[in-house]
């Protein structure tokens, strides 16, 4: 039993990931888990798999990462996040290319508690419906009979679901949250960077307690105006124009392919 740091799409976000790494460490928390994401949207890619190569002892593979080295096409990305990851295929250091591509899809920690970056088979699904845990507490169960906890990253909010049997629970994502050891849970850490957010420009990150079986959510602000500086200088924010182009030949594709 141990506590761990959790933390989750970083994108790129230098500053984001110092503050969230900061936090933590006050805290104590030296055991650290990320669930992937590492690259994308901002322009500290390599920076940022250095230091989550350094500091964390459990790493997955985030499907921006996997879009990152090729791995995974556009498809199924938004302009701005199709625009990030071009600049960040171009970019990235052949070292940091290198370590993406040895990361798993899952990782288990304790025997009891599973990592995984979207859903439990699918790394690009979004999370953020009962129906959607529900469908992949079934896969968990399948694929990891003695998990009692999943966490999941990509939808970018902090959020607990409980699941006993078929019925789920969406608990409220407050500092501190007891875990009942009888359930399964679903927890996502929220998203180090926030530079695709409107509002709370905070780092999130989690500390997972195995012995006191607790889930603790922490937030924290960083240096967001140095993020986007760098972002915009360096190539990885979309213009409207571009974002237009983008958003047409999106249209022109799917109808040839309707035709």
């Amino acid at each position: 039993m141990a506590v761990y740091g959790v933390i989750a799409d970083i994108h790129g976000n230098r500053e984001a990931l110092a503050a969230a790494l900061e936090v933590l460490g006050r805290r104590g928390v030296e055991r650290l888990a990320c669930l992937g994401d590492i690259v994308g949207y901002n322009a500290d890619p390599d920076e940022c798999v250095e230091a989550v190569r350094a500091r964390c002892a459990a790493i997955i593979a985030g499907n921006h990462d996997l879009i990152g080295i090729g791995r995974l096409d556009f498809s199924r990305c938004s302009n701005k996040a199709a625009y990030s990851l071009k600049r960040t295929r171009r970019t990235l250091a052949s070292p940091s290319a290198e370590f993406l591509a040895t990361l798993p899809a899952t990782h288990v920690l304790e025997g009891s508690v599973v990592l995984v970056h979207g859903g439990v088979r699918d790394v690009q699904q979004y999370m953020t419906t009962p129906a959607h845990i529900r469908q992949n507490a079934q896969l968990l169960r399948a694929d990891f009979p003695g998990a009692r906890v999943c966490f999941f990253g990509h939808s970018h909010e902090q959020k607990v679901y409980e699941v006993d049997g078929d019925h789920v629970r969406e608990l409220p994502a407050e500092e501190k949250v007891f875990l009942d050891r009888r359930l399964l849970y679903f927890i996502n850490p929220g998203s180090v960077d926030a530079s695709r957010k409107r509002t709370r420009k905070l780092a999130e990150c989690a500390v997972l307690d195995t012995g006191a079986w607790t889930i603790e959510f922490l937030r924290t602000p960083y240096d967001c105006a140095a993020t986007e500086a760098k972002a915009a200088v360096f190539g990885y924010r979309i213009g409207p124009l571009t974002d237009r182009l983008y958003s047409l030949r999106k249209k022109i594709f799917r109808r040839i392919g309707f035709a």
